[in-house]
């Protein structure tokens, strides 16, 4: 097998993860899972949206988490050398981060998005994928002026929740548009689920035909039909090194209903049941990585720890299964 002897991990379990929860999750303990994620090794974690918190209520204490992350005296030593990400959709959200960069506690890193899906991308933009374009490449220039580096995620490449097959190739062009106009590094997302192994090595495959530097790309994978592990094989045999993942694997697409009340505009999710959504599990990766003799640069048992964790803050049992085994001894016990 050819893969990578190392790679780069980003944990997105404060935005992506926790923006699935249907009850909120307190300013105070999204703050200690991205201060622990850091002491961990994590150079690069997604932590809020700062889109309009009518529509993202988990998010109501964005301004504040960042504040407080910035000024931590737990991570102080640290914080310099981390890539904090927020999500900003629309253009008020990119115009908060640039003004929150300017008073001291704004990302380092935003985050814009655009399905190949036609219907996939109204859904989650409210813009058609002409007009988004021309708002991204505006916005990507004013963000990049303020010292912001930009994301351009693309979805739907593999399937859509709404509209069912997709064409790869398009994603391909899209990323390639992405670079065009100015973005730092492109995130390629398999939103539902829907990608099969084989799939994931031909994409990835054709996707290196064409740009070489697989550090530029980040793999984003789900694991709604218990795929994530495999396909995170696949990927690295295609020869990609960086990936983001969440703790437990939570995540899955933005709550409608937060701490009993229900959410406009976020409309009905995708799937009947929300346990059977969520992205690949940080630990589980982590944990098999290392076993394979892949470098992550983080330290495992930091990682399971703070997995316990995290089951804890959301008052239920995740996806992973290695904060339950544990990792595989590298010595004999003696026993």
């Amino acid at each position: 097998m050819n893969y990578p002897k190392k790679v780069t991990i980003g944990d997105i379990t404060v935005r992506d993860g926790f923006q699935h929860e249907e009850i909120y999750i307190p300013m105070e303990a999204k703050l200690w899972t991205a201060e622990q994620l850091i002491l961990a090794g994590f150079k690069h974690v997604e932590v809020t949206n700062l889109g309009n918190p009518s529509g993202m209520p988990q998010f109501k204490d964005a301004d504040e988490l960042m504040k407080r992350l910035r000024t931590s005296k737990k991570i102080a030593h640290l914080i310099d050398s981390v890539s904090l990400t927020c999500v900003t959709i629309r253009e008020k959200a990119v115009e908060r981060a640039i003004e929150n960069r300017k008073n001291g506690f704004g990302p380092d890193r935003i985050l814009l998005m655009v399905s190949t899906s036609e219907s996939h991308h109204k859904k989650n933009s409210g813009l058609s994928l002409d007009d988004y374009w021309k708002m991204s490449e505006k916005y990507i220039k004013q963000a990049r002026d303020a010292g912001i580096k930009v994301n351009g995620t693309v979805s739907t490449i593999w399937g859509c929740p709404i509209e069912g097959p997709t064409e790869m190739k398009k994603a391909v062009e899209f990323t390639k548009r992405w670079f065009d106009i100015g973005a730092s590094d492109v995130e390629h997302a398999d939103h539902d689920g829907s990608a099969s192994p084989d799939r994931i090595y031909k994409y990835f495959s054709m996707l290196m035909d064409e740009f070489q530097n697989p550090q530029k790309h980040i793999v984003h994978l789900h694991t709604t039909r218990g795929w994530g592990l495999a396909n995170v094989l696949a990927a690295l045999q295609a020869g990609m090194t960086n990936y983001e993942s969440t703790m437990g694997g939570l995540g899955g697409q933005p709550a409608n209903f937060v701490s009993g009340v229900p959410v406009s505009g976020t409309g009905e999710y995708y799937y009947k049941d929300s346990s059977i959504v969520g992205l690949v599990s940080t630990e589980d990766m982590v944990v098999m990585m290392d076993e394979m003799g892949i470098d992550t640069g983080l330290d495992v048992d930091k990682i399971l720890n703070i997995g316990k964790m995290v089951e804890r803050i959301v008052g239920k049992r995740l996806r992973s299964e290695c904060i339950k085994t544990g990792r595989i001894p590298k010595s004999l016990s003696g026993r």
